[in-house]
């Protein structure tokens, strides 16, 4: 009997433990399931929240501005009419000075001096759709720089109205009027407008002294049909120029009729019926001698572009 009920008591004690194993293997499997799904749904809270974000919050590229006075480091950007009068001249600033669409850009210095032009392309006056006067002019009159009001300067544009500069003091020299209407000057704008135009346009004006707005000197760089050209000359009769040299007659209208009948005798040097680029710049003549000048025949245009001393 004793043998009896300690078998019973034991057989209890084991299933009492089983149970209790048991339901804390079930209790256990419950966490671990409630924490696996606990953990899956903050993935999924997570991947709803990145989704979320990236709807109401989505990258907006911004393009940058840049104001136009960056365009010319240094420099301030102003607007003046192209017929303004005035002969006074802001210092350090940058204007156009093309008419219309074209942009010339001319430069002041700290003493208001115009010391630079360019361009990227010299257009031509349209007289045909553009309002151009009688005179050939975009406008009446050009502006009064300190030093027009002399005899012997003219109003001289860097860019000239017939390639399509304006009349305001940011295109405007005193310019001696022999150089401006007969010399270097007025050849360079011929040259130009017998091209169709120019492209790479660079002037560069030089002063005595920071007190006058009359230039000493002048440089032209700009190509023609894809050869360069630079031309650089002072601001001075170039007649007087070539008279000290010697390089004028006595009757200068003699020698102008006899050039045209191909006398170049006077030129060439060496007597050898040809005539050098040395030889002609000697005489006064200024490069490029173009196909339509009296000397081009006796020249020697290698490359034939009409052009000798480009």
């Amino acid at each position: 009997m004793k043998i009896n009920n300690l078998i019973l008591l034991l057989t209890a004690i084991f299933m009492v433990g089983c149970t209790e194993v048991e339901d804390a293997s079930v209790s256990d499997a419950q966490t671990d399931q409630q924490e696996a799904a606990t953990v899956e749904t903050n993935k999924n809270s997570d991947k709803e929240d990145t989704v979320t974000t990236a709807i109401d919050e989505p990258v907006v590229e911004e393009t940058p501005t840049q104001p136009n006075n960056e365009l010319f480091p240094g420099y301030k950007l102003i607007e003046v009419d192209g017929g303004e009068m005035s002969g006074y001249r802001e210092p350090n600033v940058v204007v156009d000075i093309g008419y219309g669409d074209r942009e010339y850009w001319a430069f002041t210095n700290e003493y208001g001096q115009l010391v630079r032009v360019i361009a990227d392309e010299v257009i031509l006056q349209d007289d045909r759709n553009e309002p151009v006067l009688s005179s050939g002019r975009y406008y009446p009159d050009e502006a009064k720089v300190p030093g027009v009001e002399s005899d012997v300067l003219d109003e001289g544009h860097i860019i000239a109205d017939s390639l399509g500069g304006v009349s305001n003091a940011y295109n405007i020299t005193p310019q001696d009027s022999t150089l401006n209407r007969h010399g270097d000057q007025a050849y360079m704008e011929e040259v130009i407008r017998k091209a169709g135009g120019a492209t790479n346009f660079e002037a560069i004006i030089t002063y005595p002294d920071t007190e006058t707005q009359i230039p000493s000197s002048y440089q032209y760089t700009y190509t023609l049909k894809g050869k360069q050209i630079v031309d650089k000359f002072d601001n001075v009769n170039p007649d007087e120029v070539n008279a000290s040299l010697g390089l004028t007659g006595s009757e200068p209208s003699d020698a102008t009729s006899s050039n045209t009948k191909g006398d170049i005798s006077s030129v060439d040097t060496n007597g050898n019926g040809q005539v050098t680029i040395k030889e002609a710049k000697a005489a006064g003549f200024s490069m490029p001698i173009t196909s339509d000048h009296f000397l081009y025949p006796f020249m020697d245009d290698r490359d034939g572009d009409g052009m000798v001393g480009e």
